[in-house]
Order: structure tokens, then sequence, then C-alpha cells
């Protein structure tokens, strides 16, 4: 018998909607592991830049700031508020085809935060101040963009309005893709990377530049998060969901630090 069956109707709706639906990208673990992945491909010279800008740091380590982003809302309020439409795009309902002009006006999205950053990351006229939070954000979008849930659908919130039980528990889509289904292997940050690690290369493909890229890569993700039983015809999930979307979300975060990789390499690699 389902568990959900043993629950009055009434317990499982409060239950469910108990879950917090401010869910952000991956969760602190998946971000580390998109930049602990990077850190395995970056050149000595953007590796050398990295540690410059982060020497001020606790941890002056790619993997260490790489969650920042989603904890501004509690260190740097004012910061947190300006920058919480950064972490997303909403273009599932236009069949994942991004215009800057209808789903990213005055460049409070995703795609135009990891462009402008990335622009002011690369700008050697910038203070070091401004170019070390370039980084930490462009560590970080460059996970959430991989993450479908962050350019999927709008009128759920990027599913975190999408409430569903997942091994005896309520929880939304989007927090599931961001760490649910990876949590449940228990394993810690060196177990996960050598699991990331010992997929297939990724094809990335000819680079263009962030402009374009930034594009595709958002609407790639999209087309994960709405094709068909990504969002699941029952709400009480069996542990078929797990065994075949963990994979897609593992492969994702492999690309991702592959991708981070490549656009660090660019942008510091040179002067």
């Amino acid at each position: 018998m389902k568990i959900a069956s043993l629950m009055p109707a009434t317990a499982l709706a409060l239950a469910l909607t108990l879950v917090s639906t401010d869910a952000l990208a991956w969760g602190a673990q998946g971000h580390r592991l998109v930049a602990r992945v990077a850190e395995t491909r970056l050149t000595p010279a953007a590796q050398a830049e990295v540690d410059r800008l982060l020497a001020s740091e606790p941890d002056p380590t790619l993997h260490a700031i790489a969650p920042w982003a989603d904890q501004l809302r509690a260190k740097d309020p004012g910061l947190g508020k300006r920058s919480a439409g950064w972490h997303y795009v909403n273009i599932g309902e236009d069949n994942c085809h991004y215009e800057a002009q209808k789903h990213c006006k005055g460049g409070n999205c995703i795609v135009e935060a990891l462009k402008t950053q990335t622009a002011i990351l690369g700008d050697r006229s910038k203070s070091d101040a401004e170019r070390a939070q370039a980084l930490k954000f462009v560590v970080h979008f460059t996970g959430d963009i991989h993450q479908p849930m962050h350019a999927g659908y709008g009128h759920d919130k990027g599913g975190n309005d999408f409430q569903v039980q997942f091994n005896n528990r309520g929880t939304n889509l989007h927090s599931l893709w961001d760490s649910g289904m990876l949590n449940e292997l228990k394993l810690d940050d060196d177990q996960y990377l050598a699991r990331l690690l010992a997929l297939p290369a990724p094809k990335l493909g000819k680079r263009s530049s962030i402009n374009s890229d930034a594009v595709q890569w958002a609407e790639a993700s999209c087309r994960i998060a709405i094709a068909p039983g990504v969002y699941p015809g029952k709400r009480t999930l069996a542990p078929e969901y797990a065994a075949t979307y963990r994979p897609v979300a593992e492969q994702e975060l492999r690309l991702a630090g592959e991708r981070l990789a490549v656009l660090l390499n660019a942008t510091l690699g040179k002067r």
C-alpha cells in the first residue's frame, strides 16, 4: 500500500504545502561539484588568476565559493534581492526559444546575468573586488543554467509549485532536481566527483562566445525540463523516476563543470 493512501487527503495536502517552494539550484553540493570538475580542467594561467582574485577568501577555491550566490539573502540582503532574478529564466511556455526582450526585461535573468558577469570578470580595468564578485557569480550561474528547472516553466516557478512525494516525503520538482535525487546516494564530495568524472566525456562542440553560449545552454536545459516524463503523471514518485533522471542531472553537472572550465580558461587565461 502506498504511504499516501494512509494519510487523509487534507493532511497530505498540508504536508506538501509546508515544503519550501523557495528552492535554489543544485544545492551546495551540486554547485561545489560543478566547480570541482572545472578545477580539474583549468589552465595554469587561469588557475593563477583564480587564486589571485580569491586570495582574501577563507577558502580561496572555486568549489568553496560556488554556493555563494545562494547565500546572499542572508549575508547581503541588498545584493541578494537585486540578483534574485539572475538565477533563472522562464522559457518553457515558449517551446524553449529565448528572446531577451520577452524573457529578460532589464537583463534580469540568468542568460543576461551570465553574459554581464563574464564581461566584468574579463575586464582587467575593473577592480579586483568587482572581478572577484563576478567570478563568484559566473561559477554559480554556470551551474544554475544547467539545472533544467532553472530554464523551464514560469507558471509553476520552475517546478517549485509542483508538489510531489519522493521517498515518502513531500518535496517539489525543483528541489528534487536540485538535490533530492543526488542526496539519495549519500556520497561525499570526493565520491561524487569521482562518479561524475567517470561519466563519458561530454561533447562540448566549438565555443563561440558567452553571448551565444548562454542562450544555447538555457535552451538546452529547457528542453530537458519540458521533455515527456520529467513532470510525472503521478505525484507519488516511484523509484524508477530517480533511476531515470538522476543520470540526466549528473550529466548536466559534469557538462556544467566542463563548460565552466572552458569559459574561465578563455576569460582569465589570456592577457
